[in-house]
């Protein structure tokens, strides 16, 4: 089983989250609710690795989980 980071960020009018997963470019889904959103970025991480296997193509591991700092500008 592989573990990967999710990135949780709040759409532009609050009503929804938008996920995305750094380990796994052009990995991207949303949930209504944080819950949600969590659930489905399991099942988006499941279908983008089982189309880089389908492709052939390495599937990425995650090893190290991504930092989030605050920058002022």
């Amino acid at each position: 089983m592989r573990r990967y980071t999710v990135i949780l960020t709040p759409a532009s009018d609050g009503s929804a989250r938008n996920v995305s997963v750094p380990a796994l470019p052009g990995c991207f889904t949303f949930g209504a609710t944080v819950e949600e959103a969590v659930v489905n970025a399991r099942e988006a991480i499941e279908v983008h690795i089982e189309g880089l296997e389908q492709d052939g193509l390495p599937v990425p591991e995650e090893t190290q989980a991504p930092r989030l700092a605050a920058v002022e500008a």
